[in-house]
């Protein structure tokens, strides 16, 4: 079976596993939320990768830089869902702590995409 060169990615790959993570965690938010917030969470996250994989199958790098440049804005809003979840106290802090590190990380591979993608287009 192929495999695609999105697939190869450490970026794609980290931002896949934070998906797993987030459907974990918003399965414990209360079923109010289902439409809102769970619902939010999920869409952003998957976002991430999403954008990730589309751009690599763009044949101009600044078209692929687009990708990672809307990646890299889903996943900031994964952070502002996750801190919003923490203010209505569904998620504790050291959970959102846990997630801001994973993030920060992601944000920096990100940008590293983004920022090479934008040197070849030149």
């Amino acid at each position: 079976m192929k495999t695609f060169s999105f697939e190869k990615l450490e970026v794609w790959q980290l931002s896949r596993k934070l998906v797993l993570e987030i459907y974990k965690t918003t399965s414990f938010l209360p079923k109010e939320e289902l439409y809102a917030l769970t619902s939010q969470l999920r869409r952003a996250a998957i976002s991430v990768s999403s954008n990730i994989a589309e751009g690599s199958s763009r044949k101009s790098p600044k078209d692929q830089a687009r990708f990672s440049e809307i990646a890299y804005s889903s996943l900031i809003e994964v952070l502002n869902q996750l801190i919003i979840a923490n203010d209505l106290l569904y998620i504790q802090e050291e959970e959102l702590n846990d997630y801001r590190l994973k993030i920060d990380a992601l944000l920096h591979k990100i940008n590293a995409l983004y920022n090479s993608q934008l040197k070849r287009s030149k």
